[in-house]
């Protein structure tokens, strides 16, 4: 679909990320409806408030989503979650799984009644290169990241024989605050290369329009994209330096209650 004639509703729109698929994608003749918990979004778009972590956060955007005749929907909204396994709470390991998967589920399933009603509609998830990649540091984040890939992956076999095309986006680590200053060091330690907002909304729009099944953004992380799910197992010693960069965990308890 080219971008004059999609109606994009964007979730995460606020964010570093959604900020500039945001702008982008107006830049390029879209129109843009964001999604966000606060109370006004980015200047010069559409705005609906929305909290997709509760339970009918879905159903509201959905009927917003109906009134204001979006054609596109891009799953940007998410949480990180980094760390050794050992350190990291069990509420954190629910907050992450249930913000970067269950929410968009939950969302992909009150809208398709009306994307599946138009001429033509796409729904993109912004994955991660992390959900085909299982990086040290990253167990809890990856898992969240490749049940999405799956869960979109099957949607799009599944609705292969309708009009609605389903995309996946997998962007490898980026420069904004959602990578805070542990991610920044291990990626210095790790030589892990960070890309710039607008070179992943510059990758979204490409795919938009080009409604590619899924793209993955930078090299080499694209290779290994390929190569993980050819060798598996035997890349387990490339990432030898990532798991060293982790250190020492500090342990979380894991007795009943302690989940804070």
């Amino acid at each position: 679909m080219k971008a004059a004639d999609a109606r994009v509703l964007l979730t995460g729109a606020s964010g570093g990320i959604g900020r500039a698929m945001a702008r982008t994608l107006r830049n390029a003749g879209a129109q843009v409806m964001g999604v966000g918990r606060g109370e006004n979004g980015p200047a010069g778009m559409d705005w609906h408030r929305a909290d997709l972590n509760e339970p009918d956060g879905a159903f509201h955007v959905a009927r917003a989503a109906a009134d204001w005749r979006a054609n596109v929907v891009v799953h940007a909204a998410g949480v990180p979650g980094f760390g050794p396994l050992a350190s990291i709470a069990p509420l954190q390991m629910e907050q992450v799984l249930q913000a970067n998967l269950l929410a968009p589920m939950r969302l992909t399933q009150a809208l398709l009644p009306q994307l599946l009603s138009l001429p033509r509609a796409q729904l993109v998830f912004v994955g991660s290169a992390l959900g085909r990649i299982g990086l040290p540091g990253f167990s809890v984040y990856g898992a969240s990241k490749a049940g999405l890939h799956g869960f979109a992956e099957a949607l799009r076999r599944e609705l292969a024989d309708t009009r609605l095309r389903v995309q996946i986006l997998g962007p490898r680590s980026t420069r904004t605050g959602f990578n805070g200053a542990a991610v920044e060091a291990y990626n210095l330690a790790t030589g892990t290369a960070m890309d710039s907002p607008e070179t992943v909304a510059a990758a979204l729009l490409a795919l938009i329009e080009s409604e590619a099944a899924e793209t993955f953004v930078g090299f080499p992380e694209r290779l290994g994209v390929r190569l993980n799910g050819l060798l598996g197992a035997r890349m387990d010693g490339s990432f030898a330096k990532h798991r060293r960069s982790l250190g020492t965990p500090k342990i979380q308890p894991t007795t009943p209650g302690a989940n804070t």
